[in-house]
């Protein structure tokens, strides 16, 4: 895995800073210690930074073709590389290397900006194309690596994979995007394209931008989405046969490396399924790693070693101190914008521990996404049952009453906690699905924040996200409508975000097998009753794996990777938690409503309300303040 950074003139051709490229550059280090690398020429700057996974002797980026005039830097892997070689060279094309950034270029040349399309990986890549005056940037279908651009306020367009370079670059905008803050405090994260920055942006998944010097900046073009069409029912006995086809090829392409390679293995059922078919295909044991918890409550490790035992794995498991707190400061400077998922902690120990003896990581991401896994799916489709019943007009009136007048419960037995699930009724379908994700309902961020602030969004509501990608929807089907936005929002924002950085952090490369393309299209296909078959989600999927894994690993009840947020705000981090939310650098922006953050501290610390993860979103948008002074 690697690192890419860029400067280009689409103006006219000033000259490239090269001492001010390799600054971008270096500020990435972190994503390939191996080596680094640069390329300038008239209004062209183009670096890199290597991790060395294939053809290590001859893989140096950038890498040019055969007459110079195409230059290439690359994040990723693409797997099908093998295939598409003998493909180029019968069509003339001459290779120097056997490693696939040089299928890019190549690529490029034969089939132009649809050479995407013909790539089966995680990618982002940079391509600059001399004789066409073109620069063409490109991110995989499921958005697996990054790609961050923006324009600097020197008329250069400029690009890197993570947030840090550009902000490594002078000119570089770092104005905050209100509407960010917004979408930070109901998701737990900036949404794509936006970034915290209002001039710099996320390539979003599945896109490409095409700049031709001289030419006005085009839109970004998008070359895949899900398709979420309907084929005709197939029965279980098909679908697992296929899925199983499915899940061998894309695991089997993605055990190809010349450096040491393993798993993640936590003990639930998407890591432990990756790992059985693994053992399957390799002639040698597998390297799995976990880590444990001294606190039973989050603390899977004896279904990992379960698993482990079961196909005799070189396993590896550290304990993690539940008090793993010092992170914090560490994790702002990480993702270089505010980011609030507490399993990012647990995240990044576990690729600490890979890397002490493996380069390449396979994950179990996905799983829960292509196969209605998680539990709000089961809870949305009740909820939609129960809206079909009643007409909007007197849904919203009837539901809005009782859930202003239902009181909050977080102390009670869950059956009686229905106010998230009485205002989520007065909402349409998407308005519902996003109440019941948000991190901060409307009411809470309502009073979060500030009047001046709430006059600079201008109106804008963070719900705007998911109706934006609804209106995209290739579906209407209720599971696949909230799977789709899911895939465009949580998975990518959240999910991959948190391992890219935690994995670069450790110069880990993490490939994700859930997630091959081939696979999710098959997914997002078939009948709905194959992934949420009554209360059990992630039916076809866990049905394939009843040879390989026993049921207590299938299915048990789902715990997630926690940290115990709720015991830290009232112990060891009592005071610096009341210390941040309350101190002078929150209180500096003029965002919030000091009163309400009061309440929410002192409500939480005195055991009255669990404010959780309320505290956790100011806590760590406070460590990114404050990173963002230093730096």
């Amino acid at each position: 895995m690697c690192g890419i950074v860029g400067i280009f003139d689409y103006n006219g051709r000033a000259e490239v800073d090269q001492t001010l490229l390799a600054q971008m550059n270096q500020a990435q280090f972190h994503r390939g210690p191996d080596e680094g690398g640069l390329h300038t020429e008239s209004g062209v700057g183009l670096g890199h930074r290597r991790l060395s996974i294939i053809d290590l002797s001859s893989g140096h980026q950038p890498l040019f073709n055969e007459d110079g005039s195409v230059v290439v830097v690359f994040n990723g892997e693409i797997y099908n590389f093998v295939d598409l070689i003998p493909e180029l060279q019968a069509l003339g094309h001459t290779f120097r290397t056997r490693c696939d950034t040089e299928v890019i270029v190549h690529a490029w040349e034969e089939w132009g900006e649809a050479c995407v399309e013909r790539f089966r990986g995680m990618f982002a890549f940079a391509l600059w194309d001399r004789n066409q005056e073109t620069l063409f940037l490109a991110r995989d279908r499921m958005g697996v690596k990054p790609l961050y651009y923006g324009f600097a306020h020197d008329g250069m367009l400029i690009f890197g994979s993570e947030l840090k370079a550009l902000t490594a670059y002078p000119a570089c905008g770092r104005e905050i995007d209100p509407c960010a803050i917004e979408e930070y405090f109901a998701y737990g994260y900036v949404a794509e394209p936006r970034t915290i920055y209002k001039e710099a942006y996320k390539l979003p998944p599945g896109h490409t931008l095409t700049v031709k010097r001289g030419q006005p900046l085009p839109q970004t073009h998008e070359y895949w989405d899900v398709p979420f069409q309907p084929v005709a029912a197939i029965s279980e006995q098909e679908a697992q046969e296929e899925l199983l086809r499915l899940l061998r090829e894309s695991i089997k392409i993605r055990l190809v490396s010349e450096v040491p390679l393993g798993a993640f293995l936590s003990g639930g059922v998407d890591s432990s399924a990756v790992v059985a078919i693994m053992a399957d295909l390799s002639n040698e044991p597998v390297n799995t790693c976990s880590i444990s918890f001294g606190d039973p409550a989050f603390n899977e490790s004896e279904y990992a070693a379960q698993v482990a035992t079961r196909y005799k794995t070189n396993h590896r498991v550290e304990q993690v101190d539940t008090d793993d707190f010092d992170l914090i400061d560490k994790l702002a400077a990480i993702y270089d914008e505010p980011y609030a998922d507490s399993s990012a902690i647990p995240t990044y120990r576990v690729c600490e521990l890979a890397r002490k003896n493996v380069t390449v990581a396979l994950s179990g991401d996905g799983g829960d996404e292509n196969f209605a896994g998680y539990r709000r799916y089961r809870w949305h489709m009740n909820e939609e049952r129960m809206r079909g019943l009643l007409p909007t007009s007197l849904r919203r009136p009837l539901f809005g009453m009782l859930g202003r007048v239902y009181p909050k419960a977080d102390w009670a037995p869950k059956i009686f906690r229905a106010k998230a699930t009485l205002e989520g009724m007065a909402r349409d379908s998407v308005e519902g699905y996003f109440h019941s994700i948000s991190l901060w309902s409307d009411t809470m961020r309502d009073r979060l924040f500030s009047p001046s602030f709430k006059r600079e969004l201008q109106g804008y509501r963070a719900v705007e996200v998911m109706q934006r990608h609804d209106a995209h929807s290739p579906t209407d089907e209720p599971l696949a409508r909230v799977q789709y936005l899911d895939i465009k929002t949580y998975l990518v924002g959240d999910i991959l975000t948190k391992v890219d950085r935690a994995s670069m952090a450790h110069a880990l490369e993490v490939r994700e097998p859930l997630l091959d393309h081939k696979l999710v299209e098959w997914a997002s296909c078939i009948q709905p009753s194959l992934k949420l078959n009554g209360r059990e989600g992630k039916y076809i999927f866990k049905k394939t794996m009843e040879p390989y894994l026993p049921d207590n690993i299938l299915y048990r009840k789902k715990m997630g990777f926690a940290v115990p947020l709720a015991s830290w705000f009232r112990g060891p981090l009592k005071d610096r938690v009341r210390n941040a939310v309350l101190g002078p650098v929150l209180a500096q922006t003029g965002y919030f409503n000091a009163g309400y953050l009061n309440e929410l501290v002192d409500l939480h610390q005195s055991g009255l309300r669990d404010y959780s993860t309320a505290l956790w979103t100011l806590l760590m948008f406070e460590s990114f303040l404050r990173n963002q002074q230093v730096n």
